[in-house]
């Protein structure tokens, strides 16, 4: 994950676009050098946040950083918190990205920023309308949120609603951002059909078990230095997870 610093616009914004965006490459740099497959740039910093939408100066910050992490050649994603995806798709299409993250693709839930609304129609007419080459990444009862009023579905039907509704990878979180994700959960989901990614909570340790359920680890606050999100990338920690999962038999 590339957390950006908080971006011009937010409550704790202030820097020069031009130094966050040296801030992301600075981090970006450190989790290719350290063996990641492929980034996410996320406005993390921008708490918090905006439901549904971003201002015009959040989507030309991330623009500029999005397509100067782009640049370092790995497959690059996007997220605009809260749920702010049509926003996100317009950034992954100018800056040159592979993947954005998408929460409350399909069903509702209440987040911290109110009731989040289920955007797979829209936002899918709007990638035909763009003939966007990007995939959905579509987290399933995301973290930070409550799911009470889809309680009477199972996570494998949320999972194969997503799917139905066009979705790429489907992501499995824990509670909160660093909390573990349940394996059991991670099995639920993939009986969609599709990829399952595994999006909060994974560390070093727990990274070749979590390689034995999923096809993709999303990785944010282990690879930081204390292991919190805040701070910039330590390499040392990056490279201990890439050799965490080249130990585990045939993942790549």
């Amino acid at each position: 994950m590339v957390h950006l610093a908080p971006l011009p616009g937010s409550p704790r914004g202030g820097r020069p676009v031009s130094e966050i965006v040296e801030l992301a490459l600075a981090d970006a740099r450190s989790l290719v050098s350290g063996g990641c497959d492929a980034l996410i740039v996320e406005n993390m910093g921008d708490l918090p946040y905006v439901k549904g939408e971003a201002a015009p100066e959040t989507v030309a910050a991330m623009a500029m950083a999005t397509a100067a992490v782009v640049e370092l050649g790995l497959p690059t994603g996007v997220q605009i918190l809260a749920g702010a995806n049509r926003a996100a798709l317009g950034v992954a299409v100018a800056a040159g990205a592979r993947f954005i993250r998408v929460e409350g693709f399909a069903y509702g839930h209440v987040a911290d920023e109110g009731w989040i609304d289920a955007c797979a129609g829209p936002l899918m007419r709007s990638v035909a309308a763009l003939d966007a080459d990007v995939a959905i990444w579509a987290d399933v009862q995301k973290k930070h949120a409550a799911h009470a009023i889809t309680g009477d579905l199972s996570l494998s039907e949320l999972a194969e609603g997503a799917a139905f509704c066009g979705a790429d990878v489907l992501i499995a979180t824990g509670a909160a951002t660093g909390h573990p994700t349940s394996t059991d959960d991670v099995d639920a989901m993939k009986r969609a059909g599709l990829p399952v990614a595994v999006g909060s909570g994974v560390t070093s340790d727990s990274a070749p078990r979590m390689a034995g359920h999923a096809d993709a680890l999303i990785v944010g606050s282990a690879l930081k230095y204390d292991g919190d999100w805040r701070q910039p990338v330590e390499i040392s920690r990056v490279t201990r997870m890439r050799a965490a999962l080249d130990a585990v038999e045939g993942w790549s």
